[in-house]
């Protein structure tokens, strides 16, 4: 199961990319084989700002609806819009081209609070 290095993670199974003061955020490898075929990719947060694990959106598989949470407080300033047509795509390339949001960062401190690659890991039992 593919877990990248370079990325933080939270235990309700989003991942979180830190360019500066923007994270981009998607569900887990994990996170989508867990819900199956991804139908639809709700966000209707976009240039809300959010506290950290407020639900920010939805994900919609086949047979169930999860809650996405917000990793880090902040404003969510874009929404991956290809996914509105291809939500797919977050289960052939949850690390890539299935991002979800991209966050405006309003407080680094929380980025301590992350799960590295190795902790991730062992909450998955990988």
């Amino acid at each position: 199961m593919s877990i990248p290095a370079n990325l933080k993670y939270t235990k309700d199974h989003e991942w979180v990319s830190i360019e500066g003061d923007v994270a981009t955020v998607g569900i887990t490898h994990f996170a989508q084989k867990e819900l199956g075929d991804i139908v639809y990719v709700e966000v209707e947060t976009l240039d809300q700002t959010l506290d950290k694990d407020e639900v920010f959106g939805t994900v919609e598989a086949v047979k169930t609806v999860s809650d996405l949470f917000l990793p880090l407080t902040g404003e969510i300033i874009a929404f991956n819009e290809s996914l509105e047509s291809a939500p797919e795509t977050v289960n052939s390339d949850p690390y890539g081209a299935g991002w979800m949001i991209k966050i405006k960062i309003s407080d680094a401190s929380e980025i301590d609070s992350l799960l590295s690659d190795e902790a991730y890991k062992e909450l998955i039992g990988a």
